[in-house]
C-alpha cells in the first residue's frame, strides 16, 4: 500500500482546542463517549425488525406474496438499520467502554452477511484514514461504469451516470453480501493487510461460512418451509436488497461525494500538505441537521464531519457535538459543510455525479 501522509504544519491550534472543547463537553454532562442505554435500545429495535419477519417466513405461515414481500420489506428497514446503527458503532469502539461487546456486537454485521474484519480495513483505515483520496479510499473503487473521484479515467458512459446510478446503489447490498468480500480479501492481501497466508485463507473461510449462514436462513429456508412459490421469495429477497442497498448507498456517498467536497492528491513524495482533520473537513458534508427522526433512524450519519473528525465517539452524541465543531470552525476559519435536509443533499450529489461525469480527469 502506499506511504502516504498527512503534514501538521497546517494546525494553528484546532487540534487541541477540539480535544478541550469536546473532553469538556462530556465532562460537564458526566456522560460517557459510549452509546449508552439509548444505542442498546436502538439495537433491540433494529435487530427486532430484521430477524422477526425472517423468523415468521421460516415458519411457513405466510399464504400471501404480498405479506412476503411486505415482512422482507421491514426485514431491510431493520437491516439498514444494523448497518448505519450497530455495527458501525461497534467496529468503530464506540458502542460500548468494553471491548467485549464492541466486538459481539460489530459481528451484527457477519449476521446478515457481510465481514467484520474486511469492513474495517475498508471503513476504519482506508476510507477514513484517506477520505476522497483517488486508489486510496475504497469508497470510491466503485466499478469502472461509475466514477466517483476527478483523478479516475472518463469514459463517454459517465456523463449518464447521475441517471444510471440508482440501479447500481440498488445492487450494493447484494453484491456485497455475495461476492464483494471475497474480493476485497484478495485486494487487501496485495495491499499487505494479509501477511500471513494462513490468515488469509482463514479469512476467506470465515467469510464463506457467515454467508452461507446468512442465505441459509434468510432464502433458502424461507424457499423451503413457505407455501408461497419460490420464484415470490426469490423477488422478495432481491426487492428487499435493492431496497437496502439504495439507502445505505445515498446515506453514505451524499457525505464525500458532493460538489463541496475536495479530492486531495498526494505530492510525489507522497504527503497530504494538509492536517488530517482539516483534510476530513474538506472532503466530508453533513445534512439534514435539524431532523432528529431521521438522524436516529441513519445512525447520526448525517453528521458526517463529527464522524469524521470524531470516530471513536458514538453517533448519540453528534448532534450536541455539532455545536461545539461549528463554533470552532468558525473561530479558525475552517470549512463546514452542510445541507439543510436530505433531499438537497441528494440533489447536489446528482449534479456532483453528472459533473464527474464528463469532467476530464486531472491525473
Amino acid at each position: 500500500m502506499k506511504d502516504v501522509k498527512f503534514t501538521t504544519s497546517t494546525d494553528s491550534g484546532f487540534t487541541d482546542e477540539l480535544r478541550k472543547k469536546v473532553n469538556q463537553y462530556f465532562n460537564e454532562k458526566d456522560i460517557p463517549k459510549s452509546g449508552g442505554s439509548s444505542i442498546v435500545i436502538k439495537s433491540i429495535v433494529m435487530l427486532t425488525l430484521f430477524l422477526i419477519p425472517i423468523i415468521i417466513l421460516n415458519l411457513g405461515i405466510t399464504t400471501s406474496p404480498l405479506a412476503v414481500f411486505v415482512l422482507y420489506f421491514i426485514s431491510g428497514i431493520g437491516m439498514a438499520g444494523i448497518g448505519m446503527s450497530i455495527m458501525h458503532d461497534a467496529l468503530h469502539g464506540s458502542y460500548s467502554r468494553k471491548k467485549s461487546i464492541n466486538r459481539l456486537m460489530g459481528y451484527s454485521i457477519n449476521l446478515i452477511g457481510a465481514n467484520a474484519t474486511i469492513w474495517k480495513i475498508q471503513h476504519n483505515v482506508l476510507h477514513h484514514t484517506y477520505t476522497n483520496v483517488h486508489e486510496l479510499d475504497d469508497d470510491l473503487n466503485t466499478p469502472g461504469i461509475l466514477r466517483f473521484s476527478p483523478d479516475r479515467k472518463q469514459h463517454w458512459f459517465h456523463r449518464f451516470q447521475h441517471i444510471y446510478v440508482w440501479f447500481f446503489y440498488g445492487l450494493l447490498t447484494l453484491v456485497w453480501v455475495s461476492t464483494r468480500d471475497f474480493t476485497r480479501i484478495k485486494q487487501y492481501k496485495k495491499m499487505g493487510f494479509f501477511k500471513e497466508e494462513s490468515v488469509y485463507r482463514l479469512e476467506i473461510l470465515k467469510a464463506a461460512i457467515w454467508k452461507l449462514t446468512y442465505f441459509g436462513y434468510a432464502l433458502i429456508l424461507p424457499i423451503i418451509l413457505n407455501p408461497v412459490s419460490w420464484w415470490v421469495i426469490v423477488l422478495a429477497f432481491i426487492c428487499m436488497h435493492f431496497m437496502t442497498g439504495t439507502m445505505l448507498s445515498i446515506v453514505f456517498q451524499t457525505a464525500h461525494v458532493m460538489p463541496s467536497a475536495k479530492f486531495p492528491r498526494p505530492n510525489n513524495d507522497g504527503l497530504i500538505e494538509n492536517n488530517w482533520l482539516f483534510h476530513q473537513l474538506d472532503t466530508t458534508s453533513n445534512y439534514a441537521p435539524k431532523s432528529r427522526i431521521f438522524s436516529w433512524f441513519v445512525g447520526g450519519l448525517n453528521f458526517q464531519v463529527e464522524h469524521h473528525l470524531l470516530p471513536h465517539i458514538s453517533h448519540v452524541h453528534y448532534k450536541g457535538l455539532s455545536k461545539v465543531v461549528k463554533k470552532l470552525t468558525d473561530k479558525y476559519d475552517l470549512p463546514y459543510n452542510s445541507k439543510r435536509n436530505f433531499l438537497s443533499a441528494i440533489s447536489a450529489h446528482m449534479k456532483m455525479l453528472k459533473h464527474l461525469g464528463t469532467a476530464t480527469a486531472t491525473n
